[in-house]
């Protein structure tokens, strides 16, 4: 896979960041692999936070809630960097741009 098909599989999901990462083109899309492992991270931490809080009254409710609101900051990173990939460009996402999790 080229630059730009392994950078969009990368935000697909983890098996797609997992594919993109084994298979494809890892030191030219290195960027939005970083930037969709965070996204995925993010994501997979927020859902088990919720999980596991998620049942306790008023604390659990009101956690819930500020989870539900940055699914949805996470949502429209999602579509930047899907989008970013796409016009074969690194941008940095906005609030985790910042964060590298591959060397």
């Amino acid at each position: 896979m080229d630059r730009k098909v392994t950078g969009i599989l990368g935000y697909i999901s983890l098996i797609g960041w997992l594919l993109a990462y084994f298979a494809g083109d890892r030191e030219g899309a290195k960027f939005h692999l970083n930037q969709a492992l965070v996204l995925n991270v993010i994501t997979i931490v927020l859902s088990v936070v919720n999980v596991v809080v998620g049942w306790i009254p008023l604390i659990g409710w009101l956690l819930a809630l500020v989870i539900g609101i940055a699914s949805i900051v996470l949502l429209v990173l999602w579509i930047m960097g899907i989008v970013s990939a796409i016009q074969d460009q690194d941008r940095p996402l906005p609030i985790i741009g910042g964060i590298e999790l591959l060397h």
